[in-house]
């Protein structure tokens, strides 16, 4: 722009860049741009020196501030309130003395600027962080006879200060101060003394300022009438809390979903049980819409009073509004099935939970519930939470979780087996990690060598004897194919144990019979790999395959598509924070990242990870082969780890009749067929 003739960078362009540079901690380069307007013959005025203020103010460089506000005088620039706010601002936050900040002041009202909202709060965080409280009242008096109206921030500010020198007192008696003098505060203004009482717990103080409110003409509002109703229940108060309420309605004040939450919290905490099931029904004919908190209290205050219908009630009325429950819901089912002495709707309710809530410590939870009532759990619940404890990494809890499974049942199932080969596995290779200790290293491996040869010797199941012959990497057998009928299980243990070749081929056999139609999607504008019905070694199988198959298209001319997406979630948690915490979304997202740190959780869709065609070129390039002669180097590198464990068989498929790489894509080309256009 400056060495164009047509357009030459004016003062307010200078300035703006000035900002910028000073929003990075450039003050050289700001100081720079800032000079240089003279030899450019762009005039300095209040704006230009306000942003270069700016600049080194906010960096805490408050000397340069006060400096440069000499230097403006001294060129007969008159600062304006924008200037003095920026330079007091920049002198409190740096330390500056009280009485220069009071000297600043004075010096701007005296050079007829008049402070603003802006200056009085700055001057009263001041107090606030040094603990002035008489300072504080004297900012506040002066701001009063000035005519400036406080807001919520002033009144923080004045709590903050006077709640450190334990005056909260002294913040009433301003108030009362600007309704004599017909300065009526605002509603927030008197919240935030009430919410400063109620968490210090004095109630008395708390409906003192409540009543001088309502005699100043101030409607309370739900917010009001929330900060009271929470803290009478704290203190046990229930008919002070059910009179408020009563008051609350009478006097129009309508009340929302934080109200009744808190009501619903009270009473359930109380024991009134049956009282916190009436409540969420005149929440309903208030029309006031539930969340998952209200949901949450109910179903908890159900739990604990046995009122199995209403618990069951209240989740169908989740369902129909098309509401996940959360695992805290079905832990609260879980505990009125239990109180109720009706254990077989409790397992069916704590296994629902265990595979829909996705919040693997909530299970636990429930699980412990279960047993303080009575509740003997069957093999489907021990094993779900075996499952708990596996994905954990929590080897002894799941070696003492297996062996209950082994004295409930003659023979754990093949899940089982499956399960506790991965947990060892990751046991013995987070051991192995450098900085970590390799005291005991090689026992996990021995404990899943146990295992194995357990599965491979047993009578009494088939299908126990072909599983573990397949994890050694026996493929040969084609009836072994015929009787697999744990994909995902497999492909948990093959990834954990490092056999990362193998699972690709359990990954293409089961493709190929049609168990995951959904897993890739193809068309011009977006390539899908869908993992969201897998466990973590089949999700991140997949994923690796999809990628080397993606990048094998593009070497062969394909068009790369506008995104690249890996679904990880479904249905109504797409969009909620907590889905990069499933098992399933962490191991695909950390596998991505480890990738490239283009990938990445959506805003819009959290049930998602994506990447741009942009990013995916450059990600793809970087392993192409540099000559003709070259092999391609694979994205993820599918290879088995040495097997560590003892009298592994060297079976044909381990031979490699083909490259790694070739093995590899076979999977993704023969799922060509299964990738329609739909995403």
């Amino acid at each position: 722009m400056q060495r164009q003739i047509w357009c030459k960078p004016n003062e307010h362009i200078y300035s703006l860049i000035i900002g910028i540079l000073g929003r990075e901690g450039l003050l050289d380069k700001s100081a720079e741009i800032f000079d240089e307007m003279v030899t450019h013959s762009v005039s300095r005025t209040v704006l230009s020196y306000t942003a270069i203020i700016n600049a080194y103010g906010r960096n805490g460089q408050y000397e340069a501030a006060l400096e440069l506000l000499e230097r403006m005088k001294s060129e007969r620039i008159l600062p304006n309130i924008l200037t003095y706010n920026t330079v007091i601002n920049a002198c409190a936050r740096g330390g500056y003395s009280w009485e220069g900040l009071l000297s600043l002041f004075g010096e701007m009202r005296h050079e007829g600027v008049h402070p603003d909202l802006v200056t009085y709060n700055t001057l009263l965080s001041a107090c606030s962080n040094r603990g002035l409280g008489d300072e504080a009242e004297m900012v506040f008096r002066t701001m009063n006879e000035s005519g400036v109206l406080p807001d919520i921030n002033t009144y923080s500010y004045l709590v903050e200060t006077f709640g450190k020198l334990g005056k909260l007192e002294k913040v009433s008696e301003l108030l009362g101060e600007m309704e004599a003098g017909g300065n009526l505060p605002e509603i927030m203004s008197y919240n935030v003394l009430l919410e400063a009482y109620a968490h210090s717990g004095k109630i008395k103080e708390a409906m003192g300022v409540f009543r001088q409110m309502q005699a100043a003409g101030c409607m309370p509002n739900a917010g009001t009438y929330s900060i009271l109703l929470n803290l009478f229940g704290k203190h046990g108060r229930y008919d002070e809390v059910r009179e408020l309420f009563l008051e609350m309605k009478v006097s129009n004040t309508e009340p929302d979903a934080e109200t009744y939450n808190i009501l619903i919290e009270v009473f359930g905490e109380g024991g009134y049980f049956k009282e916190v099931v009436t409540l969420f029904h005149d929440m309903v004919e208030e029309n006031v819409e539930p969340n998952m908190e209200t949901y949450e209290g109910l179903i908890y205050a159900c739990g604990k009073g046995g009122l199995h219908g209403d618990a069951k009630r209240i989740l169908l009325h989740m369902h129909e509004k098309g509401l996940v429950p959360s695992s805290k819901a079905y832990t609260g089912v879980v505990e009125a099935y239990g109180q109720a002495s009706l254990y077989e709707e409790a397992l069916v309710a704590f296994n629902t939970m265990n595979e829909a809530g996705g919040q693997f410590e909530e299970a636990i939870k429930a699980y412990v519930d279960m047993e303080k009532v009575r509740c003997d759990p069957d093999e489907y619940t021990l094993e779900a939470v075996l499952s708990v404890y596996c994905f954990a990494g929590l080897v002894d809890e799941s070696e003492a979780q297996f062996t209950e499974i082994r004295e409930l049942v003659t023979q754990p199932s093949v899940m089982c087996y499956c399960m506790m080969l991965a947990v060892y596995a990751k046991t013995d290779r987070n051991l192995g990690k450098p900085g970590n200790s390799v005291a005991g290293y090689g026992f996990a491996w021995d404990k899943a060598n146990e295992l194995l040869n357990e599965m491979r010797t047993n009578r009494a199941s088939n299908i126990h004897q072909v599983i573990g012959q397949m994890i050694k990497g026996d493929f040969d057998d084609a009836n072994n194919w015929q009787m697999v009928e744990f994909y995902n299980t497999i492909l948990e243990a093959l990834w954990c144990l490092g056999q990362k070749e193998r699972a690709a081929r359990v990954l293409y056999e089961a493709t190929k019979r049609g168990l995951y139609p959904e897993l890739y999607r193809k068309n011009k504008l977006i390539w899908s790999v869908d993992v969201h019905r897998m466990w973590p070694g089949g999700a991140c199988t997949a994923i690796s395959v999809w990628l080397n198959n993606m990048q094998e298209l593009l070497i062969n001319g394909e068009e790369l598509p506008q995104l690249a997406t890996v679904v990880v979630v479904r249905g109504q948690m797409e969009r909620s924070s907590i889905t990069r915490d499933f098992p399933v979304a962490k191991a695909a997202y950390s596998l991505l990242k480890d990738v490239s740190s283009s990938f990445c959780l959506p805003g819009w869709n959290k049930g998602r990870i994506i990447c741009q065609k942009p990013q995916l070129k450059r990600i793809f390039s970087k392993s192409e082969p540099s000559s003709e002669d070259s092999e391609i180097e694979d994205i993820v590198t599918l290879r088995n780890s040495p097997f560590p464990l003892s009298g592994t068989k060297k079976s044909t498929s381990d031979q490699k009749p083909q490259s790694t790489s070739d093995a590899n894509r076979i999977s993704f080309r023969s799922n060509t067929e299964l990738m329609t256009s739909g995403v």
